[in-house]
C-alpha cells in the first residue's frame, strides 16, 4: 500500500515523529497516561489533551498559527498547497472567533473542539 502512495507514508513519519517528541523523557507513569488518550474509554477531555499537546510542538503552552500550519502540512501531505493550507487554517479561525496571530491555550482547544460535532476516535487496537 505504502508503495503506491509514498506521500502517505512521509505524512505518517513527520506525525509519528511529533508523537515520538511527546514521549521523550516520560517515565512510565506518565507513558501510561499518554496512552490512555487512546482508549476508546478516554474522554474527549483527554483526547482535545492530546490533540494540543501535539499541536504545541514547543512545549509552550500556546498554539500559534505557525504551529498548526505544521500539522496540517504533515496531516495533508501534497494534497493541498502552503496556500490552500493557509486560507483553510484562517478560515477555520476566523469562525471560531481567533486570528492568524492568536496564540490558543489548551482551554480554546477545550472550547473549540469540545463543542464541535468532531468524531473523536482516536484509538490503537491492541490485537
Amino acid at each position: 500500500m505504502y508503495m503506491h502512495f509514498p506521500y502517505l507514508m512521509d505524512s505518517v513519519c513527520s506525525y509519528l515523529q511529533r508523537l515520538l517528541k511527546m514521549v521523550d523523557g516520560l517515565n512510565f507513569k506518565d507513558f501510561v497516561a499518554f496512552l490512555s488518550a487512546f482508549s476508546a474509554k478516554a474522554s474527549a477531555q483527554q483526547k482535545i489533551e492530546l490533540i494540543f499537546k501535539v499541536y504545541d510542538s514547543d512545549r509552550n503552552g500556546k498554539v500559534s498559527f505557525k504551529d498548526m500550519l505544521e500539522v496540517l502540512k504533515d496531516l495533508s501531505g501534497p494534497f493541498m498547497s502552503d496556500e490552500q493550507r493557509e486560507e483553510v487554517l484562517s478560515q477555520v479561525l476566523r469562525e471560531a472567533g481567533y486570528t492568524k496571530d492568536s496564540y490558543l491555550t489548551l482551554d480554546d482547544f477545550i472550547k473549540v473542539l469540545g463543542q464541535s460535532d468532531l468524531k473523536m476516535d482516536v484509538e490503537v487496537p491492541v490485537d
